[in-house]
């Protein structure tokens, strides 16, 4: 009676023989005399491969990225924001400032704003100079009474080698107080 049964062990893996995998050839290279025996793995050394590719164009895409990113710092922190502008006024201060970086920082008093009776005065003229040429006119024409007319350039980013301020002072010069207003808002004192 038992033998009758269906036996449900009978295929077990353990009695199902395994496939065999064949041995791997092993491949042989440029350097090996039977690789150029064979037509049609002669050249394939020479062959780009497509997994030689990735790597490089990461490389390249990594170094083009590296070099617009300082390309753009450059410009955002060196570059002046405002060019060749210019104020009219009188000096009020000027000191030699800094540790390391020795720079010229100043305040001029906006000749529009001291003669403008009608609007409210809009503040002082703050500025940082580094040309020693500048520096010493500047102080020439301290307390004088004298206007002086600047040219000056705005930068983005203040810089320790620029000084404290953005507004840096180029050039410096005298000028006539009677050509600076026109002529209907000039003071009594100037006419």
């Amino acid at each position: 009676m038992i033998e009758d049964k269906e036996d449900f062990f009978e295929d077990s893996p353990a009695d199902v023989p395994k496939k065999v995998k064949p041995p791997k050839q092993p491949k042989i290279g440029p350097d090996d005399p039977l690789y150029y025996e064979r037509e049609e793995d002669r050249w394939e050394h020479l062959k780009p491969s497509p997994y030689r590719r990735g790597p490089l164009l990461w490389i390249v895409g990594a170094a083009v990225v590296a070099v617009c990113i300082l390309l753009g710092l450059y410009v955002y922190i060196f570059t002046p924001q405002v060019d060749r502008a210019v104020q009219y006024g009188y000096v009020d201060s000027l000191q030699r400032e800094g540790r390391f970086f020795h720079t010229y920082e100043g305040v001029i008093l906006p000749y529009k704003s001291l003669m403008d009776s009608v609007r409210p005065y809009e503040g002082d003229f703050v500025f940082s100079t580094t040309d020693e040429h500048v520096a010493a006119e500047l102080y020439r024409r301290q307390g004088s009474g004298t206007p002086v007319r600047v040219g000056y350039e705005v930068y983005r980013q203040r810089l320790p080698w620029r000084g404290a301020s953005k507004v840096m002072v180029v050039s410096v010069d005298s000028v006539d107080p009677a050509t600076i207003l026109p002529p209907d808002r000039q003071p009594e004192f100037v006419r």
